[in-house]
């Protein structure tokens, strides 16, 4: 899943964003489908937000998929979403390791939840922050869609993505958590002696 900048919709949001819970009933196909209107600047502006429920990800261990179900969470899926995305698998704690991680939406706020593999009933919660707040325009429609997701990124993939750097680490021996705005820069949450810091890239 390739992502980089649309800095200017950002800065929007940024300068200040009121919501309007109307609904918009020609966008509303389906419970899944979140759809209103938000204001920008003084402009309204429509949005359009699908999800998945846990059951789309048939991999993700039961014991997590029976949580994060009864915690009532949906699956946010971008505006480019191809295929069912926001659930990932990766050796996140330490080499070898068994974890996941996913977005998870309830009641409009979306949080991003880590499950290491020898807890997974206790998920560390990385970031929060309401759907509406993680929207940008993507199309001549002007409808504003999800832009926030999530990949494993392998050291490999680390490692590039420090290749900028003037003194460049090694690459590390296990993977991060690729935390990306659909048209902005990544940022790559890591963990490493017991808590999680973010890697450091060239500007």
């Amino acid at each position: 899943m390739k992502r980089k900048a649309h800095t200017s919709f950002l800065l929007l949001l940024g300068a200040g964003v009121s919501l309007t819970l109307a609904q918009n009933a020609d966008l509303k196909s389906d419970p899944l489908t979140e759809t209103g209107q938000i204001t920008v600047n003084g402009q309204p502006a429509r949005y359009l937000v699908r999800h998945l429920p846990p059951s789309s990800f048939p991999d993700l261990p039961e014991r997590i998929g029976n949580l994060v179900t009864r915690r009532g969470c949906l699956i946010p899926q971008t505006y480019q979403a191809h295929r069912p995305e926001n659930v990932i698998h990766a050796a996140l704690e330490r080499a070898g390791s068994d974890d996941w991680a996913l977005l998870c939406s309830v009641k409009g706020t979306v949080s991003l939840l880590v499950f290491f593999g020898n807890s997974p009933e206790q998920p560390v919660t990385l970031a929060t922050a309401p759907e509406t707040e993680r929207l940008q325009a993507h199309d001549s429609s002007r409808v504003l869609g999800f832009d926030w997701g999530i990949d494993p990124a392998s050291p490999a993939q680390i490692h590039e993505a420090q290749s900028g750097l003037e003194h460049r680490p090694p690459a590390p021996n296990h993977d991060a958590l690729a935390d990306s705005v659909v048209d902005h820069r990544t940022v790559y949450h890591f963990y490493t002696k017991g808590g999680w810091t973010l890697i450091d890239l060239p500007e």
